[in-house]
């Protein structure tokens, strides 16, 4: 008997490969990073101890011996009744997972015990400790080693790793790489400016983002490796700014749309069905693909003639299970106001994507719904993610909740998710220079701490007496990474990596930059710097059509000089 293969022909570069019905062709690429940093070893003794930890930083080929045939060139670990440890720094957030290429005298059983960490702390953990988990990938796992061979291990989010030699007998450690998994996404936009810490903080929450985009775009890359509807439309507004039009954001979409039916919520969450509706209207405005949101159409009907219901006589939300962020879900008035808010909002999209699909009778029952909506004013409750919400829809006047809210207090009560939407709150209320000031005081206190990615919370007030994540636990001192967090992400369990955190990224292009669509498919463009205490700024914001860059650069009269590139078929308005 003969079986044959129906074969497909996918063409990297210039590799074809044979893929099968049913197989797919990760777009990832490998690349292999060294350690830069040993930041710890256990204490040398009778009992274990840890030679020559310093090759591990050197560059290494993956192969083994690396060195004088079977001599033990690399790291020598020796159990003689307790574990021989090392920490590593990666010296960044990675993806992937570590590659690990043992050599002699070791002997056939080896064990190893491997904990990865998005801090020095969570690698130093135990299982069960303030958090310390295996939740949604292996963090803490031991594993027989090959004699003369490599090893790999993973995938997770994490920059250090320790490792145990668990097993008695001795170890010749001749690598440790990491594997970092990366889709090929070119930062296309871009932004610079006369101030580094901003230049950091745009550079670390484009990165965070990239580092998200993996088989989807998901929440996070430790834990949470998944598509939370609501959680991903500041991750959308940062792709359309800095990688341009990417298959794996519409993909995402439509996970979510053939995973839920149209009078479900998506993820349980109401408010991630009004998310994937608001990021179908900014994906379309972007990409001007109307091929692509003919295809929602059906959904799209079944959706909304599911959230009509959800308005009561008194023309409020009525929507159950309301969520905006974790910081806002103790105070459940001002949920229920954020939740009115969003859910206008989203109609309001409805009514322009009805408009472009020529559906009447959806852009009238969309039209009619939002009026309703409007007819309810809540009040912020005190929240600053209410207070951002309900100046974007317009429901409250935006420089009154910039004064009365979102400006109180500093940057107290600023949520990674949320700090984007308040930050486009005060550039509405005309205080893009009070925006800067809080992209610097509150994502760049993260950098502070050592961070490399920005995560899922963050609390100013967590900084005060708490060493850095890159640190050894310090007496005296807290752990900002396991001596914090609530809900799902307590302790270690909160992941240090969320793409929800990359607000920074298109906010500083379009309001420091001041480049903004301003017609769908980016066919226009306004350009209206604001430079604020910055000397230039300059960079470049990705569209259909190619990338728009710019150079403004503040004159000794105190007028701004600016110099427009933009492709064909992009009209630049500038003001």
């Amino acid at each position: 008997m003969r079986f044959c293969l129906r074969l497909s022909l996918i063409c990297l570069g210039a590799t074809c490969v044979g893929v099968t019905a049913g197989e797919w062709v990760d777009p990832r690429v490998r690349t292999l990073v060294m350690p830069v940093r040993v930041v710890w070893v256990s204490e040398e003794g009778e009992l274990a101890s840890v030679k020559t930890p310093e090759i591990l930083l050197k560059p290494k080929h993956g192969q083994v011996p690396e060195g004088v045939f079977l001599a033990g060139s690399g790291c020598r670990m020796e159990n003689k009744g307790a574990p021989a440890s090392v920490v590593l720094d990666f010296g960044r957030e990675l993806h992937g997972g570590l590659q690990m290429a043992t050599g002699g005298p070791s002997g056939r059983d080896v064990k190893v015990r491997v904990r990865f960490g998005e801090s020095v702390a969570e690698a130093m953990a135990e299982l069960g400790e303030r958090g310390a988990c295996n939740d949604h990938a292996i963090r803490d796992a031991v594993v027989d080693l090959p004699w003369l061979g490599t090893r790999e291990i993973g995938n997770s989010g994490f920059r250090f790793v320790r490792l145990d030699l668990v097993s008695k007998g001795v170890l010749s450690l001749e690598s440790v790489r990491a594997v970092s998994l990366m889709r090929p996404m070119p930062w296309l936009g871009g932004f610079k400016c006369s101030d580094g810490r901003l230049n950091e903080i745009w550079g670390t929450a484009a990165r965070t983002l990239h580092l998200c985009c993996q088989e989807f775009v998901w929440d996070g890359i430790k834990r949470d490796r998944l598509v939370w509807m609501g959680d991903m439309h500041p991750e959308l507004m940062a792709v359309m700014a800095v990688f341009g039009q990417q298959d794996v954001v519409s993909a995402s979409l439509d996970y979510m749309r053939d995973t839920t039916a149209a009078d479900k919520w998506m993820n349980g969450m109401p408010s991630y069905t009004l998310w994937w509706i608001r990021c179908q209207h900014d994906w379309y405005s972007y990409t001007g693909d109307k091929r692509y949101l003919a295809q929602q159409h059906d959904y799209l009907k079944g959706v909304f003639n599911n959230l009509v219901k959800h308005i009561g006589e008194d023309n409020r939300c009525t929507m159950p299970n309301g969520f905006l962020d974790w910081p806002t879900q103790h105070n459940r008035k001002a949920v229920d106001a954020g939740m009115h808010a969003l859910m206008l909002m989203a109609f309001e999209d409805g009514v322009r994507l009805a408009s472009a699909l020529g559906d009447s009778e959806m852009e009238a029952q969309c039209r009619q719904a939002a009026a309703r909506l409007r007819q309810y004013i809540p009040a912020p409750e005190g929240s600053k993610q209410v207070a951002a919400l309900l100046a974007l829809s317009g429901l409250r006047d935006a420089a009154e909740m910039n004064h009365e809210v979102l400006t109180k207090n500093g940057v107290e009560r600023f949520s990674t998710f949320y700090g984007y939407y308040m930050l486009e709150a005060m550039a509405k209320a005309g205080d893009i220079g009070g925006g800067i000031s809080a992209v610097r005081d509150y994502w760049g206190a993260m950098l502070d701490m050592g961070a490399t990615s920005f995560w899922e919370d963050f609390n100013v007030a967590w900084t005060n007496n708490a060493f850095r994540i890159d640190e050894l636990p310090v007496a005296g001192k807290r752990d900002i990474h396991g001596d914090f967090g609530e809900f799902c992400y307590k302790g270690f369990r909160h992941s240090l990596c969320h793409g929800w955190a990359s607000g920074p990224a298109p906010w500083l292009i379009e309001h420091v930059l001041g480049i903004k669509p301003i017609d769908v498919g980016c066919k226009a463009v306004r350009v209206k710097p604001f430079l604020g205490d910055l000397e230039w700024a300059e960079g470049a914001f990705s569209t259909p059509a190619g990338v728009v860059r710019v150079r403004h650069v503040r004159q000794p009269d105190g007028s701004v000089k600016s110099e427009i590139q933009a492709p064909e078929g992009v009209a630049v308005i500038r003001e």
